[in-house]
């Protein structure tokens, strides 16, 4: 028992345990859209496609995190009109904008003979340095996503099944649309400052697609994404301090360990299911 409460008795541990929490809670509940509509490619993008901000401001010696806002308000207006225009599928004009992002990142990086901006930081953070301000800013985020997630719940599960039933219902599913990329893009610039990109891409996706596998409802499944998060956090936070590895490295792959524990116990439960039914 000692081994599981004792690294939370520093601050700095807990305080990286209680901005997880709020980056899971974060993720929880625009992962879950994110994995109904199939938009896990642009959250992946979204958080990648910050680089140049991030790599410009810390050149700068701006904070990052207004970077990483400008950057992804660039990623959205791109991803709008890709959208808008429909020239080319959504996955490819995503695919382009990403891959160009990603080069200006790497440009602007190359282009310091120093390489001040750290790479690893960019895309793991340093969830041991969070700070007061960074937990107000997560807290901040976490009450506008449950708001905006609850006043758009309508349109945004008619959007997800079926978008000319939204049209019928005058839900306005390209609002919807649109509200839900910039709650991805909130999601992904307020926890950027905190757990990296590649964190909160883990963060996103893992427990949405866990907490898939146990429940139905949209609210439950947000329910359990956050819990499932929030475990990944716990348990990743708990094995880089009793193994010395990077904390946000080791919550992104506890996360996806979650995923892949979940899908495999649950094929099995139905499997039991199924065998059950058959012999009764």
């Amino acid at each position: 028992m000692p081994h599981l409460l004792e690294p939370f008795a520093t601050e700095f541990m807990l305080r990286a345990l209680g901005g997880g929490v709020l980056v899971a809670a974060i993720c929880a509940v625009v992962g879950t859209w994110v994995v109904i509509r199939g938009m896990a490619f642009l959250g992946e993008a979204m958080a990648h496609g910050m680089l140049p901000g991030v790599a410009a401001a810390s050149l700068l010696g701006l904070p990052v995190i207004a970077g990483a806002a400008v950057s992804a308000v660039v990623m959205t207006f791109g991803v709008s009109a890709i959208t808008r225009r429909g020239r080319l599928s959504n996955d490819t004009g995503i695919g382009l904008l990403f891959v160009g992002m990603l080069s200006l990142g790497v440009i602007i990086v190359s282009h310091s003979r120093s390489f001040a901006v750290d790479l690893t930081a960019i895309l793991f953070g340093d969830i041991l340095a969070i700070g007061g301000a960074d937990i107000v800013l997560l807290a901040v985020a976490l009450g506008v996503t449950l708001l905006v997630a609850a006043v758009f719940h309508r349109p945004f599960v008619a959007l997800a099944f079926d978008p000319r039933v939204a049209h019928t219902l005058r839900l306005r599913p390209r609002l919807a649309g649109a509200v839900l990329v910039g709650l991805v893009t909130l999601a992904v610039v307020a926890s950027y400052g905190a757990v990296g990109s590649l964190l909160v891409v883990g963060l996103l996706l893992a427990p949405a697609v866990a907490a898939g596998h146990w429940a139905a409802r949209i609210p439950t499944t947000m329910l359990l994404a956050a819990v499932l998060g929030c475990t990944a956090v716990y348990v990743g936070l708990l094995v880089s301090w009793h193994a010395e590895t990077a904390a946000g490295a080791s919550i992104a792959a506890a996360s996806i360990a979650i995923a892949v524990l979940s899908a495999i116990v649950s094929t099995l439960v139905r499997q039991l299911t199924k065998v059950s039914r058959a012999t009764s």
